[in-house]
């Protein structure tokens, strides 16, 4: 895979650079372009706050649109010098998407640099993020219809898919949640925000690294050892999974029982032979319950706290597809990270950051996620 190489002046002025080579290695003439900050800050009018669509730990994302009418989402990074934050965030998003093209991932148009300001420049999506349309209330979950979830979570598989297997060297994205999941207009899904990715090359089996990623949806093993591998973006697919299906947040505040975990909850369920219940009410029974319960055990695989028992993601489009048969397939006992305090950094790492942030491309709050 090539980047595009980026000299001094390049960000001077708004140009096109050609990405010479796609993610399978044919020639293409797919345009990466550096805009002008002047450009993207009268597409954004200044960067108002009335066209600030969503924030993040990363940066704020504004709506604007180009003097040729195209509508984007530019996202604004500040690098904090002393760390060099922001700086880590960029060039990992740029050398994450800059030449891969896939229907369910989000397109990265181009980018700036003026001073210690980053821009990202990308498609706008019509519908917010998942976290955005789906979740605060009934109200908006009643926009999804079973058809619109099974879609939404298979194009998420099969972008994850792609990331996992097809592109060279892989991609880890680290931080699949539904604050991430980008909506466009007819609500097709787009695996957004690459910040934390970290690529895999072919003989590389874990990279050990500090832990990041968002309580409830970040793996045990992960947590635990700081040993990041694909079935750690499979583990989280599965959460989003069980979250899409059933309407619920994937913690849940009880007065009586505290803080509750939508993977235990799942669990309950499965072993009660009750999976039915856990669908999401709001779809007053209008679902083809076979496919439902199949939704859910994918789901719960894809959370199985040993590792090598979790499918790959090529094998969970299968699965969700009806292509290969789960009806006999024996779930083993989720895996969960229930408390930051059961969250370490492996040998040689010595510190991690808690924050709390905002997704990305919404206004809502997520739930406690972990940066390195």
């Amino acid at each position: 895979m090539k980047f595009p190489v980026f000299c001094s002046n390049c960000f001077s002025s708004s140009s096109d650079i050609v990405v010479n080579q796609s993610a399978h290695g044919e020639q293409t003439s797919q345009n990466f372009r550096v805009f002008s900050s002047n450009e993207l800050k009268v597409a954004t009018h200044g960067f108002r706050s009335s066209n600030k669509i969503g924030e993040g730990g990363f940066g704020s994302v504004y709506k604007g649109r180009l003097k040729d009418g195209t509508i984007v989402a530019v996202k604004v990074l500040s690098v904090e010098l002393e760390s060099m934050r922001g700086e880590r965030e960029f060039i990992t998003e740029i050398a994450a998407l800059s030449n891969i093209r896939h229907e369910n991932l989000v397109m990265l148009q181009g980018c700036c640099v003026d001073g210690a300001d980053r821009f990202l420049v990308y498609d706008y999506m019509e519908n917010n993020s998942l976290a955005h349309s789906f979740q605060g209330g009934e109200q908006n979950r009643t926009k999804f219809s079973w058809a619109r979830r099974r879609d939404i979570s298979l194009g998420v598989a099969r972008g994850l898919a792609y990331l996992h297997e097809e592109v060279n060297p892989h991609i880890v994205h680290r931080d699949i949640k539904a604050g991430n999941i980008l909506l466009d207009e007819n609500f097709a899904p787009k695996v957004s925000d690459f910040g934390l990715a970290k690529l895999f090359r072919d003989n590389i089996s874990h990279i050990s690294t500090r832990v990041a990623g968002t309580l409830g949806y970040l793996s045990p093993e992960y947590a635990i050892s700081g040993h990041l591998t694909r079935k750690s973006d499979v583990y989280s697919f599965g959460v989003l999974v069980l979250e899409i299906v059933s309407g619920r947040s994937v913690v849940d505040f009880d007065v009586e029982h505290g803080e509750r975990f939508l993977v235990d909850k799942a669990w309950e369920m499965y072993n009660a032979h009750n999976l039915l219940q856990l669908v999401d009410p709001v779809l007053n029974g209008d679902f083809p319950k076979e496919e439902a319960i199949q939704f859910l055990k994918v789901g719960l695989l894809c959370v199985q706290e040993t590792t090598s028992l979790r499918p790959r993601m090529s094998a969970a489009v299968k699965m969700l597809t009806n292509e290969t048969n789960i009806e006999d397939v024996k779930i083993s006992q989720p895996g969960l990270v229930a408390d930051l305090m059961d969250v370490k950094i492996g040998q040689g790492h010595s510190s991690y950051s808690i924050f709390s942030k905002a997704s990305t491309s919404t206004g809502c709050r997520s739930p406690q996620p972990l940066t390195d």
